[in-house]
């Protein structure tokens, strides 16, 4: 391999060689970018319990302040879930290809 980047010309015995030059940068660049992708995964996960919990003590709170307000919250949850889950049906592209029961 060049300093530039590029391939030198292989013959059939080096091409192993020449191949394996640039695999331990090539699998540590990969190892990083594994990890980096990990780490916003676990944040993901992290900041998505935190709303719950925000949003669960909200929810308690306003229950103590006007009782019914959770029954009332989960019914309305209950009904946008509904709503969304039709619209994303009736947008998404309809494929023959796929069984009836996935379109």
């Amino acid at each position: 391999m060049t300093a530039g980047g590029g391939y030198l010309e292989c013959t059939l015995f080096s091409i192993s060689t020449c191949m394996s030059k640039d695999e331990p940068q090539r699998t540590a660049k990969e190892r990083l970018l594994l990890e980096q992708i990990d780490r916003l995964k676990r944040e993901d996960e992290m900041l998505h319990n935190i709303l719950a919990v925000d949003i669960w003590a909200i929810a308690k709170t306003m229950d103590e302040f006007q009782p019914g307000f959770w029954a009332a919250f989960m019914k309305n949850r209950e009904q946008a879930l509904k709503r969304f889950m039709d619209e994303v049906i009736k947008s998404k592209p309809v494929d023959p290809k796929r069984p009836p029961f996935l379109r």
